[in-house]
């Protein structure tokens, strides 16, 4: 008699696997610099009006409260994230369809239908982003920062389709080994390094087609390793020495949390310290200064860093740079993006659970780095748009890593989909502010009458002055935020880690 087929394994390693891979296919919000060139030309727009369409694709990239909603209050939707996934390959359709067929001339679209679709394409990434990053920190409570570091790394319809059953919320308490978590952190930094390779050797040597193609190949085995360690990670033998390693029984940690909570507020500190044990809503967080604090940095450090990356085409036309470098430093930026986002995430986790300095402290020394980077573009000095994409990039990437970290272990894990994302709502509010008021309306002003484009640094020196101010600022807002929560995460976070290594 044959054996039935045995179905596919849905762990914690598989959900991680096809988190990972679904995210390869939701950056494309970051591919904005590569095509807007096309959409400014075919549609006519001037600077302003392309800003706008940048800021509508900001707002829906980054205001994903629909989507925590759902994560939150749909059947099944936070143990089951394969309808957050389903919602957002739905949305992917509904916004790139019509915006191809209005470039290609099909079915022209004026200029708030056009912002309408990118807003729906937008969309789609805070489903993916929610559904992927709230599965990654239920499962891996003891290393939020290095899972989210992934996920935010490697950041689109047919793959959800397939691997959203995959995606799944499992018992955090139950033990695993965490060589497999080193293991998907390793397959990060070399995609990446391969991609960082292949796009240099592209921009010095001419490639032929028979090249390109295994260079291909060889990424979507790269892309796919993944798979193979969620496998291994499974298996009866790794399994049981997984129960020898990490991992903490849920009495444990309830246990040590409650001691360390209390021992915080006998302290008599006025900071609401316990806010990470309440797992505060939406409203009761948005109520709290510490989110207002965490908000105000995002706007200032995301905010600029998305103006730099909307305008990269246009900074890079007026310096000179042909669109070959242009679109080269667009890819180049999601590479360091990777960085900030991976590195961020480790290197918080490292200091956290080694010295107990909270994830605010990293934020404020990113956004002075990222002043320094708008302070050397709008030098206009040769390679300084090389240079300070870099520092930006990096950065940038910083805070998708630190801020999801920062708000789970603050406001608690329950209704972390809808805070995250309300947070997140920073990003299209500095990007407009920056982007649409500041840069696009200098760089009109700066441009000759009756024309679309400006040459010369003037296009941009005196908007990314501004930025480096709205930086410092930004990262003054962030110290405050370490001061007021570094007894919180000395006495509650990082005692509850030092458990996990017991």
């Amino acid at each position: 008699m044959p054996m039935p087929p045995v179905p596919w394994p849905r762990t914690r390693w598989m959900a991680l696997a096809a988190s990972a891979l679904i995210q390869c296919c939701a950056g494309s919000c970051y591919c904005f610099g590569v095509y807007s060139p096309a959409l400014k030309a075919s549609q006519g727009y001037d600077q302003s009006a392309l800003d706008a369409v940048a800021f509508f694709k900001d707002v829906g990239a980054n205001a994903g409260v629909l989507s925590g909603l759902l994560a939150a209050w749909a059947p099944g939707g936070r143990r089951r994230p394969w309808i957050v996934l389903l919602a957002g390959a739905l949305l992917c359709v509904a916004g790139y369809l019509p915006m191809w067929l209005a470039v290609a001339g099909v079915a022209p679209a004026p200029l708030p239908l056009m912002c309408l679709y990118m807003l729906l394409a937008a969309q789609a990434q805070t489903f993916f982003n929610t559904a992927d990053v709230v599965s990654a920190v239920e499962n891996f409570p003891d290393r939020r920062g290095t899972v989210i570091g992934i996920m935010k790394a490697v950041l689109p319809t047919a793959v959800t389709l397939v691997l959203m059953y995959f995606v799944d919320v499992h018992n955090p308490n139950e033990r695993y080994n965490k060589k497999f978590l080193d293991a998907f952190s390793l397959i990060a930094v070399t995609v990446a390094g391969y991609l960082m390779i292949l796009i240099i050797c592209g921009q010095i040597f001419s490639i032929s087609s028979a090249v390109q193609s295994i260079c291909f190949v060889v990424l979507l085995i790269l892309v796919m390793s993944p798979i193979a360690v969620a496998l291994k990670a499974q298996t009866p033998h790794e399994e049981s020495i997984s129960e020898q390693r990490t991992g903490l029984l849920r009495e444990e940690v309830a246990e040590d949390s409650d001691n360390a909570t209390s021992s915080t507020a006998l302290g008599g500190s006025d900071q609401d310290l316990s806010a990470g044990k309440e797992n505060l809503n939406v409203l009761q967080a948005m109520c709290k200064l510490n989110f207002w604090l965490l908000f105000l940095a995002m706007a200032c450090g995301m905010g600029s860093g998305l103006a730099t990356v909307n305008n990269i085409s246009q900074i890079g036309g007026s310096l000179g740079y042909t669109t070959k470098e242009t679109s080269t430093l667009v890819s180049l930026w999601s590479i360091w993006n990777f960085s900030g986002r991976f590195g961020a995430g480790f290197i918080s986790d490292h200091f956290l659970r080694q010295r107990g300095i909270g994830r605010p402290f990293f934020i404020g020394v990113t956004l002075l780095i990222m002043s320094a980077g708008h302070a050397i573009i709008s030098s206009g000095l040769p390679a300084s748009l090389y240079i300070g994409s870099v520092l930006i990039g990096v950065c940038y990437g910083c805070q998708w890593a630190l801020m999801p970290s920062i708000t789970s272990e603050i406001f608690g894990l329950n209704h972390f989909g809808t805070i995250f994302n309300m947070v997140a709502v920073a990003s299209p509010v500095g990007s407009y502010i920056l982007s649409v008021r500041i840069v696009g309306y200098i760089y009109d002003i700066e441009s000759p009458p009756d024309e679309h484009s400006c040459v010369g640094k003037q296009c941009f020196a005196l908007s990314f002055m501004i930025m480096a101010g709205v930086c410092m600022f930004g990262s003054a807002v962030a110290f405050v935020l370490f001061i007021r929560t570094r007894k919180f995460y000395r006495r509650v976070i990082y005692a509850r880690l030092q458990s996990f290594l017991d």
